[in-house]
Parts: C-alpha cells; sequence; structure tokens
C-alpha cells in the first residue's frame, strides 16, 4: 500500500488573514466553497478552525463515495489540518502571504492507497480528480474573499 497525493494551488487577490479565516470559518464560509462532490455538510463540533469537528460525504468519482468525519487542527499559524476519522486522509490547507495584498493557498490531502492493480490506478488518476475538486473550491474561495 502506497502514500496517495493530491496537490494544488491557487494565488488569491486578498490578503493571508482573511483568506485563512474564510477557510477557517467551517460554521459559515467553508460550506459556500463546496463544489457538488460534497453533501451532508454538518459541523459536529467548535467552527471556528481549531478544534471543530466536521462531517461530509465526498463524492470523488460515480462509484466512490467517502463518508468523512474530520477533526481540525491548526499546527501553525495560516496552516489548517483535517485529519478524517474514518480513514487514513489528511488534508493540509495553508496560506501564505505572496505579495501586496495576495496570498498562496496550497491544500494537500495524503492517504494510504489500496495494493495491486487497484492501488496503481488509485495512484495514477485518484490524484488529478481531487486535484479538480480542490481547484473548484479554490475559485469559489477566491470569488469569496475577493469581494
Amino acid at each position: 500500500m502506497a502514500q496517495v497525493e493530491a496537490t494544488t494551488e491557487r494565488i488569491v487577490a486578498a490578503d493571508a488573514e482573511t483568506v485563512f479565516d474564510a477557510l477557517a470559518d467551517y460554521s459559515g464560509t467553508r460550506e459556500k466553497l463546496l463544489p457538488e462532490h460534497f453533501s451532508e455538510y454538518e459541523v459536529r463540533e467548535g467552527g471556528d478552525g481549531e478544534g471543530t469537528l466536521v462531517h461530509w460525504k465526498l463524492q470523488a468519482t460515480s462509484k466512490r463515495v467517502r463518508d468523512c468525519l474530520l477533526e481540525v487542527g491548526e499546527p501553525s499559524d495560516g496552516e489548517l489540518v483535517e485529519k478524517d476519522r474514518n480513514s487514513s486522509m489528511v488534508t493540509t490547507w495553508r496560506v501564505t502571504p505572496a505579495g501586496e495584498g495576495k496570498s498562496r493557498v496550497v491544500v494537500t490531502t495524503t492517504w494510504t492507497g489500496a495494493g495491486g492493480i487497484g492501488g496503481f490506478f488509485e495512484k495514477t488518476f485518484a490524484p488529478k480528480g481531487l486535484g479538480r475538486i480542490y481547484d473548484a473550491m479554490l475559485v469559489k474561495l477566491a470569488s469569496e474573499v475577493e469581494k
């Protein structure tokens, strides 16, 4: 079983603090950023960054739906880490300044993939699909904070 990783990034025309606050706002802004691949969104504890417990279903493909229960941590400034209690999946959001009034948002998801031929296909295709899902989220994030 191999580690699978999907990473995407975007420059957003808003300062890093504004962007981070929007991402960490699970009880408000975050739900607005989710594309159609997400359903059954529910904040179960907290709602703002560290200590939040949030649930959703992620439909990455027509056949693959992942039931996610995520614990949110903030291990360092500008960093949100979502650890899924139901799997090995960990998503890290990093927001850093990228010049005057701009920030860079990098989202990386890792998980332990399947073995064998299924694992080969997962490692080959899943990162591209997940990257497209997070690209759509970053477009929505940009339109939300660049107002």
